[in-house]
């Protein structure tokens, strides 16, 4: 399969979930415009950071005027959970040097998802051309919504009316029901979730969506290699 229909396949598979960006993209607008951003600065920041949590959390921070590095921080903090993502992709794609760059530059929570549940299920598996074509596609949505909703201002309605904290929830959830395919992975969802909950009531956002990761993660190496261990006793 060639560089374009993958691209292609990658592109139209994040459309489904424009439904939530628009909203988000929009939202995001609206709060960066009432912190007092410029409709190019409220633009750029999409451009350029493309990372909705953290571009909320940056535009809150400008409009309390707080310090470069205390939003530096909180950013990382928030885009923590893509170091996560990098090493689970790395383990299913094979990309060169500036792929992985402009992968890694485009790479979102829904990219992820959709790439690891449809991307593995495609003839001859996942490719850069199918990721890139996801990542582009939640870009173009999220960067014209950024733009008709710095240009809209005051016409729209709060953040909240807009239905962001709805829609993201249960785009998660059904990116992660295929994930669940045995006992093990939904034991090792659950807990992730719990915990994740848990640390939510003491810990900011981003540190919390680390932990539960790796957690989560260094769970489920535990309890597969403790399935794998007793396969090989009664084998």
């Amino acid at each position: 399969m060639n560089f374009s229909t993958s691209f292609w396949q990658g592109f139209r598979a994040l459309v489904p979930l424009w439904l939530g960006t628009v909203p988000f993209a929009l939202a995001y607008a609206v709060t960066a415009r009432a912190a007092g951003l410029s409709v190019g600065d409220t633009c750029l920041m999409s451009l350029t950071t493309f990372a909705g949590a953290s571009q909320f959390a940056a535009a809150g921070l400008f409009g309390a005027h707080a310090g470069g590095l205390s939003i530096v921080l909180t950013t990382f903090l928030l885009n923590a959970r893509h170091l996560l993502y990098g090493l689970s992709l790395a383990r299913e794609l094979r990309l060169t040097l500036p792929q992985r760059m402009i992968a890694a530059q485009f790479l979102t929570d829904e990219a992820y998802g959709v790439a690891v549940v449809s991307g593995a299920r495609r003839p001859g598996g996942l490719t850069f051309a199918f990721l890139l074509g996801a990542e582009l596609s939640l870009y173009l949505s999220w960067n014209v919504s950024t733009l008709l909703g710095a240009l809209a201002g005051s016409v729209l309605p709060p953040p909240e009316q807009l239905g962001v904290g709805v829609v993201f929830p249960l785009a998660f959830l059904g990116l992660l029901v295929p994930l669940v395919v045995d006992r093990l992975s939904l034991l090792v969802a659950l807990a992730a979730g719990l915990g994740g909950w848990a640390l939510s009531r003491v810990l900011p956002g981003g540190l919390v969506i680390l932990l539960a990761g790796v957690g989560g993660a260094l769970l489920g190496a535990a309890l597969l290699t403790r399935r794998e261990q007793r396969a090989g006793v009664r084998a």
